[in-house]
C-alpha cells in the first residue's frame, strides 16, 4: 500500500505533462474504475465555482465529471494478460457480490478543500464506514491498481505547472468550506479513454441502493 503524499510547504506541485503515456496504456484504451456521481445541483455548482477560481492553476481542457472514486480496477479488457487488466469475468463477480450487499442509501458529508502534490481536491467524509465496506468487497475479487491508502475525495483538476506550495496554499485557505453533503443511491462502474487527459467517464453499469431515507 502506497502512502498519499499532500501538498508540504515551502516545496512545488507536481505537473501534469500534456503526453500521451503509452509506457503506461501500452495501447489499451478503457480505464476503469468503481464511483459515485456527483448528481446534487448545488454541490455541482459549488465544485464548479473552486475550479473556476483556480483555473489558472490546473490543467487544460479538463471535461472530467465531479465523482468520488470507490475502486480503481485497471485496463478494462476482455482477458487479463497484464497485471493492471480487468476482465469482464471479475467485473461479473464484483457485481454479484454488491448485488448481495443489499446496500441501502447513505450519505456523505463533505469536507474541506485539500491538494496532493499533483491535484487539487475537496475531501469526502466517510464517518460511517460506507465506502470502506463497498471497497473490501470489491478488494474480493480483485487487487486494486496502483493501491494508495484511500482517502474520499472529489478532484478539481491536476497541476499544469510547478507553481510554489505555498501559493497554493495560501489560495485554498482564502476559501471557506462548505457545509454540504451529498445522498447517495447508487455505485457506478464506468471508464475514461486512456488516452485523453482528464477525459469523459463512461458509465457501464450500476448498482441501485435501497430506498433509505436520508436524512
Amino acid at each position: 500500500m502506497i502512502k498519499i503524499v499532500f501538498l508540504q510547504p515551502h516545496s512545488t506541485v507536481v505537473p501534469t505533462e500534456a503526453r500521451d503515456y503509452p509506457e503506461w496504456h501500452l495501447g489499451r484504451e478503457r480505464y476503469a474504475l468503481w464511483y459515485i456521481e456527483v448528481d446534487d445541483p448545488v454541490l455541482i455548482s459549488y465544485l464548479t465555482q473552486l475550479r473556476e477560481q483556480f483555473s489558472d492553476l490546473l490543467y487544460q481542457p479538463n471535461q472530467r465529471q465531479f465523482h468520488i472514486t470507490l475502486f480503481v480496477a485497471g485496463f478494462w479488457v476482455e482477458q487479463a494478460t497484464q497485471s493492471d487488466d480487468f476482465s469482464r469475468v471479475q467485473l461479473n463477480q464484483q457485481l454479484e457480490r454488491l448485488k448481495n450487499l443489499k446496500l441501502e442509501s447513505f450519505q456523505l458529508q463533505m469536507g474541506e478543500l485539500n491538494s496532493f502534490e499533483s491535484a487539487l481536491f475537496l475531501k469526502v467524509d466517510d464517518t460511517a464506514g460506507v465506502l470502506d465496506k463497498i471497497r473490501k468487497t470489491l478488494l474480493q475479487t480483485s487487487q486494486e491498481v496502483a493501491a494508495l491508502s484511500y482517502c474520499p475525495h472529489i478532484t478539481l483538476g491536476l497541476y499544469r505547472e510547478a507553481v510554489s506550495s505555498d501559493h497554493v496554499l495560501a489560495r485554498m485557505a482564502e476559501i471557506e468550506d462548505i457545509n454540504s453533503s451529498l445522498n447517495i443511491s447508487k455505485l457506478t462502474f464506468g471508464f475514461y479513454q486512456a488516452h485523453v487527459l482528464q477525459g469523459l467517464l463512461f458509465s457501464h453499469a450500476q448498482i441501485e441502493l435501497g430506498n433509505a431515507q436520508c436524512s
